[in-house]
């Protein structure tokens, strides 16, 4: 069989983005009037899969879909993208999970239904499939902890054993646990750890992000923590020489999955070769050009647009202030 890319382990849902100046509901039964609302690819595996195909790789993406509308509708728009949907289960008697996306611009609130999402398991990830990838990324790993907790971290020892790099972002824990034995387990065998600002503070308990990526870092790993605008604080797996990488701002339309398409960015960076703070300023730009659009696949950000954003970018040492 054909070698791939990346294959995306994680969550495949349909987004339906609410946008305008005031998207908060007014309960009490009443009707309000919004700007738009927008039916599209969501979940954020899916989104890094989508993402990554534009930028040119080959993935495929293993998931769970309910056998509903929501389920047919999600693998007809990935298989128009390109995006190999073969190890995407289908769950009779489950329903797909679902997000509705609150966006206001540069802000946004999120309401999940978790359904079939929930029901992956070990095999539904073949050891063939691994050893066909040059990478392999998990998503949404907090919205999955009960299903893939466990194993995880035997997934991504035997993935570094096979010779793929590997590549983690838990997204946000909406139980407010921040992990246990399960992520500690995943994140000592993973290649390079992708919190955002809120997800790194909080796994690594501390309130300064420059302190979190050099403890985090300092555990044996790469970390890239993603600061939205601001770019994106990156460091070796010592924890020591964190650098702040960015590109030249711009005024987003929505943010959803922008954080999903600088983890596409970047990985296509690391696969073409680019050492990690060149390859984080690919992701950069990948991130703030899908902010263009609404939703994560709103905005079709090509190869050209990512690496040639990434041309602009500025390194510079994390403040010490920040520690």
């Amino acid at each position: 069989m054909s070698s791939l890319d990346l294959v995306v382990l994680g969550d495949c849902n349909p987004d339906l983005v609410i946008s305008g100046d005031d998207v908060t509901p007014d309960f009490g039964q009443a009707e309000k009037l919004v700007s738009r609302m927008s039916l599209m690819t969501g979940g954020s595996a899916a989104i890094t899969a989508v993402a990554a195909a534009r930028l040119g790789l080959s993935v495929a993406l293993v998931a769970a879909v309910g056998d509903d509308a929501a389920g047919a509708l999600m693998l007809s728009l990935l298989s128009a993208e390109g995006v190999d949907t073969s190890y995407v289960a289908v769950r009779t008697g489950l329903a797909t999970g679902m997000t509705a996306v609150l966006s206001a611009g540069p802000d946004r609130a999120i309401l999940t239904a978790l359904g079939a999402m929930t029901s992956l398991s070990v095999g539904d990830m073949p050891a063939e499939l691994l050893s066909r990838a040059r990478h392999f990324h998990v998503s949404s790993y907090f919205l999955l902890e009960e299903a893939i907790g466990s194993w995880l971290g035997g997934l991504f020892a035997a993935a570094r054993a096979a010779g793929v790099l590997t590549s983690l972002d838990t997204n946000f824990d909406p139980a407010g646990r921040w992990g246990d034995e399960r992520l500690r387990a995943a994140l000592g065998e993973v290649d390079l750890f992708l919190p955002n600002e809120a997800e790194a503070l909080g796994i690594a308990g501390s309130t300064s992000v420059a302190a979190a990526g050099s403890l985090l870092a300092g555990q044996g790993r790469p970390v890239v923590i993603k600061l939205g605008a601001r770019g994106a604080l990156c460091w070796p797996a010592n924890g020591a020489g964190g650098a702040l990488v960015a590109v030249p701002a711009v005024e987003p339309a929505d943010t959803t999955g922008a954080g999903d398409c600088f983890n596409a960015g970047l990985i296509a960076g690391l696969l073409d070769g680019l050492d990690l703070p060149h390859a984080v300023a690919v992701g950069c730009a990948a991130g703030a050009a899908s902010t263009a659009g609404l939703g994560g696949t709103g905005a079709v950000v090509d190869r050209a647009t990512a690496f040639g954003g990434a041309a602009a970018a500025t390194f510079t040492p994390a403040d010490p202030a920040l520690r």
